[in-house]
């Protein structure tokens, strides 16, 4: 079942709205009456994770430099969300 809310409706009730989507439901949300993006359910495949050890990304070697100064610990740290190497 697709809904539509404004951007406004979605910040005043979005546990409401995860609860709904979590149950199937659909939305689209409007910017000053126009639609800009959809709020879906995650399909089952979506949500399985490879493991870190099996990720190719994770165990590739670092390449050359960061142009932003940061480490590669900082960058697994952004990508991994603290589950560095």
């Amino acid at each position: 079942m697709e809904n539509t809310i404004s951007a406004k409706e979605l910040r005043a009730s979005l546990p409401v709205i995860v609860q709904r989507v979590r149950k199937g439901e659909q939305f689209t949300v409007l910017y000053r009456s126009q639609p800009v993006f959809r709020i879906v359910p995650v399909d089952e495949e979506d949500r399985i994770s490879c493991p870190l050890d099996k990720d190719p990304l994770y165990r590739s070697e670092a390449l050359g430099e960061s142009s932003d100064r940061f480490t590669a610990a900082d960058h697994d740290n952004l990508l991994y969300g603290g589950c560095g190497r």
